[in-house]
């Protein structure tokens, strides 16, 4: 608990008062000797109390960590409770020197009821103890019945390293009679690594004092306060559970007329908080390193570097590494890196805007120019954008290639973030080129080519060459292409950027996979959308196979998500999902917050869910879709397609039309776009009785589109007119690239036109093919809107056969889910109200972050909440467990 404001020492009863002096002739300070007083509003934490329970067990216990962190009150109340005397030495800074401390801790021995042996004289000289009396002292102690325990307490005070020889010495020798209980904000010099091997030390650090989110919700109880589980969760993720911030927080929030609304916005940098950081660790530092704790407070993290590059000296590492052995609210990071904890950064951070006004901006300045040569791009532009030095930015991006990382980045962000305070014209190509970016990643084409065209020009009337800028350039026109529909530019712009490529230092262009994969991808796009199938599977296998790195994620998921989408044109849907699945466990693999891709890849899911005749999923796929995060015309056609295709399937037939009616804005015509579309107009006109009108709709369209020509036959069967419908059939089968969606459908009008001839055998054969294809597939959706004549067949034993149990209901086997959909059985274990408070959110497509700040979690609960929810489900992803929870009726 916490050591702030109780300044009353307990004496234990019966123990006698101190007398005698110390080596200085002074009187020994009975405070010194007492157990601290616990306030009314102590919180005893079982857990921890039984842990310091196994300082009975062996002869060293050391309770280290920060100011604050309730070390003492602590120890003091599991002393209380012990049910035996404890010597209990507070120490300070007037006990310094040997023979100041072995005084006082013989003095402390006699305050408990242990009095010291007349033999052991105490020492005369508060600089130097004698060796005989370790030796009696620790002889003495090693012939008591029961262990004495002794608690020093503030033992950092002790800097002498000569004491802690002597200590280690009489802890040695005194077994089995001495506990010896160390508390201390910094390590002890004792050779603890001994007492660790031999597993003869019981250790309570920092990170075992800080309290639990339900331990909070205790304390301010204690405090008056009743406050729900997600602002104590918010609190103590704020303070990292440090016990004076809570306790400090609960008192000024019981003065606040809104408590909760306090602990949620309170500024660290007033009030007590800031009063007692300042005077517990920034006050006690030496001018050198309180300049470098100031400096520091801009960054999120640092080296000892980046730390000198701020402060322009050369001490940060043994400064840093000195404040981390303090516990001086400085932790380590690990690889060599610290942070500072959030409260103490808050408040160093307004301490140093007050002391140096205007020197935040100049930090940041040197933080970018450091972290260019040796930290990350984000960190990098999160501190250029702070010093507003946008040309350095954008000409940093340029120079070193990072134009396709600021768009791909896991982790990277929005540009939008970075340059939002960028205003004004600049000459400079590179902050152009940036602008560009910034533009074309939010959806913004017009802006976002204005951008483009001036860089362009720029890079013309100056006579220098810019290689790097150029291939930004061009990465970025082949972006512009894909998002307006033009593969020529795509392609012009692709086949420019290969031409620099050459030219580029080989090292740069290797750290940089990710321009590669994204013109791949951006020309695979572009060939999709003007319909050229193989070309863009070649160049989208590329991506999907290319070099897997951090950088390249992003393409590669869209590669993957486009490459499902050229599955489901061919007709087949298992690899159009593996592919989908492949792209998820990307996402995973680099722990990308949802949402990522364009959306593509749930619209195909969706399609694959609508051709099994699973409306209700493909419709809750489309709604949990992220809407598309760019102008991309390709996911913006599909999913039109695949919600009309939807609206058809609930007998909506005018809002289908209107859906499929909506224009893409693009700069070419997209072949497929179109056939999908009249497909849909197609299907509509047939449902109305107007077969004519539907061949209309498609046979100016279908072309090399499978789907269509199928969509097409049929509609030529209807109108009476089975031999085009045949024909048009055996060039597709010619054609010999079709899957089971295709392939199905097609042996269905195949077999139609057969039973119209009255040849049953040939229906029997066709519709035996092509259950057997749908099978494996799960293709309902053909066979159910195939029409009235497929019945009588699909009720002959030998057809029905192969039908029962996907198709048609197997009346034999055990209540379970008709085809069509998983079926409603419980979930293996109930969901608790946390993991349902998750799945609320999950179900509204918000990212793993977004939930977390939401119930005032970390991120890293939420994640351990969404695995158990997917236990619980049976399932392995997000919208798997929304279609789970739905069917069972859990949301």
């Amino acid at each position: 608990m916490v050591d702030v404001a109780a300044t009353d020492r307990e004496v234990p009863r019966g123990a006698p008062v101190p007398g005698g002096a110390d080596p200085l002739g002074d009187p020994f300070l009975r405070t010194r000797f007492a157990l601290p007083g616990r306030p009314g509003t102590f919180l005893r934490r079982d857990r921890l109390v039984e842990h310091l329970g196994q300082a009975l067990l062996t002869p060293l216990t050391v309770v280290n960590g920060s100011a604050g962190a309730g070390k003492s009150l602590l120890v003091a109340d599991w002393a209380a409770h012990l049910g035996r005397p404890v010597a209990w030495l507070t120490l300070d800074a007037a006990v310094e020197g040997p023979g100041m401390f072995w005084a006082q801790l013989l003095q402390s021995l006699n305050a408990c009821g242990v009095p010291v042996p007349t033999a052991i004289d105490f020492p005369a000289d508060a600089t130097r103890v004698h060796h005989t009396l370790l030796s009696r002292l620790a002889w003495e102690l090693a012939g008591h019945d029961r262990p004495v325990t002794v608690v020093i307490d503030e033992f950092e005070r002790m800097t002498d390293p000569e004491v802690a020889r002597q200590l280690e010495f009489v802890l040695r020798h005194a077994r089995p009679g001495l506990r010896l209980v160390l508390v201390s904000r910094t390590e002890p010099l004792l050779p603890l690594h001994r007492y660790r091997l031999a597993g003869e030390m019981t250790e309570i650090r920092d990170a075992d004092l800080a309290f639990t989110t339900e331990e909070a919700v205790e304390l301010l109880e204690l405090h008056g306060l009743s406050l729900a589980v997600p602002v104590a969760g918010a609190l103590v993720e704020r303070t990292r559970g440090w016990a004076a911030g809570l306790r400090l927080s609960a008192l000024a929030a019981r003065s606040s007329p809104d408590p909760e609304l306090y602990l949620k916005q309170f500024e660290a940098g007033q009030g007590t908080i800031a009063d007692f950081l300042l005077a517990e660790v920034l006050e006690r530092q030496t001018p050198e390193t309180q300049a470098l704790l100031l400096r520091i407070s801009v960054l999120d993290r640092f080296c000892p570097g980046l730390a000198d590059a701020l402060t322009q000296r050369r001490d940060a590492a043994t400064i840093l590494a000195e404040l981390h052995r303090a516990n001086a609210f400085v932790e380590d990071f690990g690889h060599g890196w610290y942070r500072l904890h959030p409260l103490f950064r808050e408040i160093l951070l307004v301490h140093l805007r007050r002391r140096a006004p205007g020197l935040e901006t100049e930090l940041h300045r040197r933080a970018a120019h450091w972290l260019r040569r040796s930290g990350t791009l984000p960190e990098m532009l999160a501190h250029g954008a702070a010093a507003r030095d946008w040309t350095y930015m954008a000409r940093v991006l340029v120079e070193d290639l990072e134009i396709g990382r600021l768009i791909t980045g896991p982790g990277s962000g929005e540009p939008v973030d970075w340059f939002a305070g960028m205003e004004g014209e600049t000459p400079d190509p590179a902050t152009n080129l940036v602008r560009a970016a910034c533009e074309l990643s939010r959806s913004d084409l017009d802006r976002g080519l204005a951008h483009l065209r001036r860089a362009e020009e720029q890079l013309a009337s100056d006579g220098r060459d810019f290689p790097a800028a150029r291939l930004s350039w061009a990465v970025l026109e082949a972006l512009a292409g894909r998002l307006a529909g033009s593969a020529g530019r795509a392609e012009r712009a692709t086949r420019s950027a290969r031409q620099l490529m050459p030219r580029m230092p080989s090292r740069l262009l290797e750290g940089h996979p990710e321009l590669d994969a994204l013109l791949l991808t951006h020309r695979g796009s572009s060939a999709l959308w003007a319909g050229r199938y193989e070309d863009a599977r070649t160049d989208l296998t590329a991506v999907a196979r290319g070099p897997r790195t951090a950088s390249t994620a992003l393409p590669r998921m869209e590669a993957l998500e486009h490459l499902a989408l050229v599955d489901h044109l061919d007709g087949r849907p298992g690899a159009a999902e593996r592919k989908v699945s492949a792209m998820t466990a990307e996402a995973e693999r680099y722990g990308l917050a949802q949402p990522w891709g364009s959306g593509l890849g749930q619209v195909v899911l969706a399609a694959v869910a609508l051709g099994r005749d699973d409306v209700d999923h493909a419709e809750a796929l489309l709604a949990d879709a992220p809407g598309p995060r760019s102008a991309d015309p390709v996911p913006a056609a599909a999913g039109r397609a695949v919600t009309a295709g939807v609206l058809l399937a609930r007998g909506r037939t005018g809002a289908a039309l209107a859906v499929a009616a909506r224009p893409v804005p693009a700069a070419d015509d997209s072949p497929w776009a179109q056939g999908t579309a009249a497909l849909v107009v197609s299907e509509a006109l047939l449902a109305e009785g107007r077969p004519d009108a539907a061949v209309e709709a498609l046979r100016q369209v279908a072309g090399d589109q499978p789907l269509c020509t199928v969509g097409l036959a049929r509609a030529y069967l209807a109108a009476g007119d089975p031999r085009t419908a045949l024909r048009l059939l055996d060039g597709l089968e010619a054609h010999g690239r079709s899957g089971p969606g295709v392939a199905v459908p097609a042996a269905l009008v195949r077999a139609q036109a057969a039973a119209l001839e009255g040849d049953t055998a040939t229906v029997r054969r066709l519709l035996a093919q092509a259950l057997a294809e749908g099978r494996r597939e799960e293709l309902r959706r053909p066979f159910r809107s195939a029409g009235p004549w497929i019945d009588a067949f699909l009720a002959e034993p030998s057809l029905r056969a192969s039908a029962l149990g996907w198709l048609v209901p197997d009346p034999e086997a055990p209540d379970g889910p008709a085809p069509g959909g998983p079926g409603p059985g419980m979930p293996v274990e109930e969901l608790s109200e946390r993991e349902r408070d998750v799945l609320e959110r999950l179900a509204r497509a918000m990212s793993t972050e977004d939930i977390a700040a939401d119930l005032y979690v970390s991120v890293n609960t939420v994640k351990t909440h969404l695995k158990s929810v997917y236990r619980k489900l049976s399932v392995h992803r997000r919208n798997d467990a929304v279609r789970r929870a739905r069917e069972l009726g859990l949301l």
